[in-house]
């Protein structure tokens, strides 16, 4: 039977005792029953939490009450690092006094200025700023290693460090677990890396955010009813039970607070039941209260069997009260490193004790924040900690009683419940840990589902844009009311063929936020391989295919007939579809750049800028004949360029169309003020000259021959169709490659 037992029964009144000892005989049957790892510990959990609440009808989570203590086990995951030192280059402030006592007094003096040793590395324009000197130290699985300091002290670097959320170039130093190097691979699957910020999509419920989580991180051979009960189990455990329904919220939706808010972020990365846990300060922006309930649930999940890694920057005495092991950092250097109960007696030691009734990790914090100050800075106490730590290991020296592998371990720890991504317990096989949980195509339909279901829940997006379209349709109908076949019918096609087309990649511009809000959360769920990068890709453009689909036909419908575009039903359908296929371009090229520029208002400075570029060498204000050869290229790589030539072929292409008849050649001259006798007079001069008869009615000027005068001869409008859609997948290409290469979350 597994050693669980209530954590308090001596201190439960007799009235609760009967239930406690029915739970333990739960327990002991279920593990006795089961043949199989699929019965997870979350799963008995949930078991004995409703047995409980039948019996006392109390609410609190059994997660609190089912501690491990009977009997000591051997402890199966250690994460230990030593010796980690990490710096970067920074520029140097080029002051005029600074430059001369960097050419007069040496290198010594400027290094005084800068507070920081000069490295080998260093010159007259950078110098080298170490992040982390020389950290060691460990964490456990059931305890809370909390990482404390000043802001700038790296508590998050270090955080970053042990994450391998840097590259390896940069980082010096070793971290193992189980003594065992961790391959990229591995950690990104038993471990999860909670953000100090909230992404979240605002429009789901918690338990619809944690249900997508499961969906990603879960494997496929879990059934939906066993994701669905670990959801259920993670809430219980969270403490999120009466906020389950409720939305994430945003600046302009009510949903949860931010307490609860954090809490989901954490479930969403532990949904899978991560062996190791890195925080990046949970606590930030929390009011004491909440901040001490998600302190409490990290130690929840410490106890489940998970090492948790997090930095704080001032814990309260009731959350001090929860953490199991504690690193001071200064300036990247460790200034302590031990259990919090050790606290009074360290700093007594070097001489500063610690006054009664008075925060201990308050007090530090003020000490390491005065000696930095000081001339001598945390030197001292540096070099204490270094002398403290080797008497401490020489004290506690005895051999360390693991005994296992990181494999065995691993496979120790699923065959307990732990639910890593699609693991197995084959410890003899080297894809142990799959790289991810799900395969290609179940992550497509997970994605769509998810943006589809937020997308119907913020229809004013959508709305805006339709709106947009047809505002401008309609104005364009109005302006350009029934044109007619004439010189200056022919010049209004043009203007509006131009604006139509140029239109419709401004308005794919709205999409640019959208996509850089979901940018956040991208990084964050790949970063640990929730899913593919090219299954987001994808997806991406699938749900965007039918709103596109919509606002073309809109347009189409608002503008073909209203403007009097020549070709019936035959012209209506290549006119929809060169508007669809702008729309799909123009939001593949604004949707890359949104994930190549991570600021909406330099990406609205950009979309603007090269969108202005396509329409001017479009070939509308400049014939492409007459565009200077050294400007060419840019002639073909414009998006307007394609679908403007392929309209402008759809409406002029027909060779007995007429759009100039006889005395409608002066229209466009000085000659087309006279009176229409003269002209009449100037024609018959005109052809008498010419040889050729030419009346009143004879046609002067084709389709074809407005093509020619503007130099669209090389592509059918089908080929400008083709290459129009070209182009939007080529955006979607590279997007993905710019996902790829530029999502990898690692600092250099």
């Amino acid at each position: 039977m597994s050693p669980i037992v209530a954590q308090n029964v001596s201190s439960n009144n007799d009235s609760s005792t009967p239930y406690f000892q029915h739970s333990l005989e739960l327990i002991a049957g279920e593990f006795s029953t089961a043949t199989a790892p699929s019965s997870t510990l979350g799963q008995l959990l949930q078991h004995v939490g409703d047995t409980r609440k039948e019996a006392t009808g109390d609410q609190t989570s059994v997660h609190e009450l089912l501690v491990d203590i009977s009997e000591p086990r051997p402890i199966p995951f250690v994460l230990s690092f030593n010796n980690l030192t990490y710096s970067v280059k920074v520029p140097r402030k080029m002051a005029l006094p600074g430059f001369f006592r960097w050419s007069g007094g040496g290198a010594a003096a400027d290094a005084a200025v800068v507070g920081n040793p000069l490295a080998a590395g260093d010159s007259y324009f950078t110098r080298t700023k170490m992040l982390l000197n020389d950290i060691s130290g460990e964490a456990r699985d059931g305890e809370i290693l909390a990482v404390l300091g000043a802001s700038g002290s790296g508590k998050s670097t270090l955080i970053d460090a042990l994450a391998n959320r840097i590259a390896k170039g940069s980082l010096k130093g070793n971290v193992t677990l189980n003594g065992e190097t961790l391959e990229s691979r591995m950690l990104k699957v038993i471990s999860a890396y909670v953000m100090q910020d909230d992404l979240l999509f605002p429009m789901l419920t918690v338990e619809e955010t944690l249900m997508f989580a499961a969906e990603f991180r879960l494997p496929r051979t879990l059934s939906k009813s066993k994701k669905k009960m670990r959801v259920q189990v993670l809430i219980d455990q969270l403490g999120l039970r009466n906020a389950a329904k409720t939305i994430i919220g945003d600046e302009g939706h009510r949903g949860v607070s931010g307490g609860e808010r954090r809490r989901v972020s954490i479930g969403i990365d532990i949904i899978h039941d991560p062996i190791i846990l890195f925080l990046d300060e949970p606590t930030s922006g929390l009011d004491s209260t909440s901040a001490f309930m998600v302190v409490k649930v990290l130690q929840r999940i410490a106890q489940s069997g998970s090492i948790v890694v997090m930095s704080i920057h001032q814990p309260s005495y009731r959350i001090l009260g929860l953490l199991d092991r504690l690193i001071f950092l200064s300036r990247g250097q460790t200034v302590y490193s031990g259990s919090p109960t050790n606290l009074p007696l360290y700093f007594s030691e070097f001489g500063h004790p610690i006054p009664e009734n008075e925060n201990k990790t308050e007090f530090a914090l003020d000490l390491i924040r005065e000696l930095e100050g000081s001339p001598g800075g945390t030197k001292s106490l540096v070099e204490f900690n270094k002398s403290w730590q080797s008497m401490k290991h020489t004290r506690d020296s005895e051999p360390d009683q693991l005994g296992l592998s990181l494999k065995e371990a691993i496979s120790a720890s699923i065959s307990r419940g732990k639910l890593v991504s699609g693991a197995t317990n084959d410890i003899n096989s080297s894809s142990m840990v799959p790289t991810f949980a799900n395969p290609f195509w179940k992550e497509m339909v997970v994605l769509s589902k998810r943006s589809i279901l937020n997308s119907k829940r913020m229809p004013e997006l959508f709305g805006i844009r339709l709106a947009a379209v047809l505002v401008t349709g309609s104005i364009l109908a109005t302006v350009f009311w029934q044109l007619d076949n004439s010189p200056k019918g022919v010049q209004e096609r043009l203007g509006f063929f131009a604006f139509a087309m140029s239109t419709t990649y401004y308005t794919c511009a709205d999409a640019l936020p959208v996509f850089l809000q979901e940018r956040y959360i991208f990084m964050r769920e790949t970063a640990y391989n929730a899913y593919r990068r090219l299954s987001y890709v994808i997806s991406n453009a699938l749900v965007a295919l039918p709103g596109l689909i919509f606002l073309s036909f809109a347009f189409a419908m608002a503008t073909f007939w209203a403007v009097g575009l020549d070709g019936g039903l035959s012209g209506f359908l290549f006119y929809f579809l060169i508007m669809f296929a702008s729309f799909w371009s123009g939001s593949s090229f604004v949707t890359f750049l949104s994930g190549v520029v991570p600021h909406v208002m330099l990406g609205y400075t950009i979309v603007v800028a090269i969108l202005a570029y396509f329409l001017l060498f479009s070939g509308f204000f400049i014939n492409r004949d007459r565009i200077p050869g050294y400007w060419i290229w840019f002639h073909y790589l414009s998006l307007v360029k394609y679908p403007y030539e392929a309209v402008l072929r759809n409406e002029f292409e027909n060779p007995s169309k007429c759009l100039v008849r006889g005395i409608q050649i002066f229209d466009n001259s000085p000659l087309g003020e006279i009176p229409s006798a003269m002209k009449v007079r100037l024609l018959q001069s005109v052809s008498k000259s010419l040889g050729v008869r030419i009346t009143r009615s004879t046609c002067m000027t084709t389709g074809l021959d407005i093509l020619k005068q503007e130099g669209i001869t090389d592509l059918s409008k089908w080929n400008c169709l083709l290459i129009t859609v070209a182009w939007g997948f080529l955006f979607r290409i590279l997007l993905y490659f710019s996902l790829l290469l530029g999502s990898k979350n690692k600092r250099s």
